[in-house]
């Protein structure tokens, strides 16, 4: 077993302050490993970082046929909670004759600051539409409106979630050893960091894996890459990243310092633990993978400051960076 590596570091003047070990790995779509640090097997909980795989199955069922794009980048979204998300949110469900009360993703109070201003002011409390997960579970209950199997659709056992198991096993070649019950109450099935780039990089190059799998994937990425904005928000590193890349890549953090992208011009897959949990270290990781493989450039401000933020004293002296590891950058040499 290979033991972690530093992917990212804080230096506060010339003293290295801080070091985040971790895991990654760029894998093609026949689950070659073109480049890895740490330990490619290690086991994993992919967390949010695995919304796209969720969601297969509500494409390749046919439940979501007439679904938008912005439909579908909720579905693969942990969104803010901005009016943009709840209000459409809303409006899915009430399509199907549904409502708040029928999501099972419990109560979250948004991030976005507009939306938590007028909830303060209204004296109104957040509800589960606020949930950054709300956009996946409105995808739950549209799939779960085809397969049946009754309204508690995050139970391991119900139909909603077998089929999602299978899609995730299927994709990333591996079958999960076991599964922990996410911030949103569902199921969220293990794999190895090798096993979540090798179904990222089906993703992003999709032939071969039957008609059904490979429409479902080619317009799960192309709605991510449409709106990055609903994926994640305002400020958020996976909607400024992929505004960045101009469509070369699609990105998605999950909690716990995960990282995965997905890159259709070069079929390729990425995936990243930080093993402390760290979001300023996947952050600046997963910016220094995107830099190196092509797809983002350094001196792009959206790109720099993930890859290279300031450490800043109280007065707002630049006192030191975050950077990337020198074994995970490399100066930024091509991959």
């Amino acid at each position: 077993m290979n033991d972690a590596v530093v992917l990212a570091e804080v230096w506060r003047g010339p003293i290295p302050e801080s070091r985040h070990r971790g895991h990654a790995v760029i894998c093609d779509a026949g689950g070659g490993i073109r480049a890895a640090w740490g330990d490619p097997e290690r086991v994993i909980l992919p967390r949010s970082s695995c919304k796209m795989l969720q969601a297969l199955p509500l494409l390749e069922s046919g439940a979501g046929a007439d679904l938008t794009s912005e439909q579908l980048a909720l579905a693969c979204a942990s969104h803010v909670g901005a009016a943009m998300h709840v209000g459409r949110v809303a409006q899915w469900l009430e399509a199907m004759g549904l409502g708040e009360a029928d999501l099972r993703c419990g109560t979250q109070a948004p991030e976005d600051r507009t939306e938590r201003g007028r909830l303060r002011e209204a004296f109104e409390p957040p509800c589960q539409l606020h949930n950054n997960c709300s956009g996946k579970h409105a995808g739950f209950l549209t799939l779960g409106r085809r397969l049946g199997g009754g309204p508690d659709y995050v139970d391991p056992e119900h139909p909603v979630q077998r089929a999602v198991r299978a899609a995730f096993e299927e994709m990333c070649g591996l079958e999960s050893p076991g599964f922990g019950i996410d911030g949103c109450s569902a199921p969220n099935f293990a794999t190895t960091l090798h096993g979540l780039a090798h179904a990222m990089a089906r993703l992003a190059d999709p032939r071969g894996l039957g008609r059904a799998r490979e429409q479902a994937a080619r317009r799960l990425v192309a709605a991510m890459l449409a709106h990055p904005l609903l994926v994640a928000g305002e400020g958020r590193a996976c909607s400024e990243l992929m505004a960045a890349a101009g469509g070369r890549a699609a990105v998605k953090l999950g909690a716990e310092a995960v990282y995965v992208a997905v890159l259709p011009e070069r079929g390729l897959g990425v995936a990243l633990k930080i093993e402390d949990g760290a979001r300023r270290a996947n952050e600046c990781a997963i910016a220094a993978l995107l830099v190196r493989l092509g797809v983002l450039e350094a001196g792009d401000p959206l790109v720099a400051r993930r890859l290279a933020p300031p450490v800043q004293s109280r007065r707002g002296e630049v006192v030191g960076s975050i950077r990337p590891g020198p074994d995970l950058w490399q100066e930024g040499a091509p991959l």
